[in-house]
């Protein structure tokens, strides 16, 4: 049993010797690996917090192993993170529209009266239509979450219909 104890990670007389027996070699290790720009610190530190994380699974003889293998696998994730974020970066964004002032504005003067139209409709009907068009839901699912039959979800989105052709000419 004694012998037990002393194989025991989860001590923390044993954890911190781990610590200051490896982390020195660790950060060295990471930052003649992968320089210091991805942090080697941290990865250090990350390391050693899994280590206590899984202190109950690993003997202390495959302690060093444990926190080299995961420093390392640590790193080469944000190595591959730093590439996503750099290949973003340099895609560049749309920053200009083909269209004219002219469109922008009546889009933005038919948005104005789509909305409006929607407001005049009565709950259900809006309920009901935005479940459809918005949401891409079917009558039948519709109706199965109003609690309703699917003639009267019909009805409904039919009567929005007709309310928003007469509140709306360009529809």
């Amino acid at each position: 049993m004694g012998k037990q104890l002393h194989n025991n990670i989860c001590e923390e007389h044993i954890f911190s010797s781990i610590f200051d027996k490896h982390a020195k070699d660790l950060h060295n290790f990471l930052y003649y690996k992968f320089g210091d720009l991805l942090n080697p610190k941290d990865k250090v530190q990350e390391a050693f917090i899994k280590l206590w994380q899984n202190c109950a699974k690993i003997s202390p003889e495959k302690a060093k192993s444990f926190v080299f293998t995961t420093a390392n696998n640590l790193m080469l994730n944000e190595v591959a993170h730093q590439k996503v974020v750099l290949r973003y970066q340099q895609t560049k964004l749309k920053t200009y529209t083909n269209e004219n002032p002219e469109f922008l504005m009546q889009e933005s003067e038919y948005n104005d009266k789509l909305q409006k139209a929607l407001s005049n409709l009565t709950e259900a009907q809006r309920e009901a239509f935005m479940m459809n068009r918005v949401e891409g839901k079917r009558f039948k699912e519709i109706a199965e979450t109003l609690g309703i039959s699917t003639k009267a979800v019909e009805k409904r989105i039919y009567g929005a219909l007709n309310k928003l052709r007469k509140d709306i000419k360009e529809l």
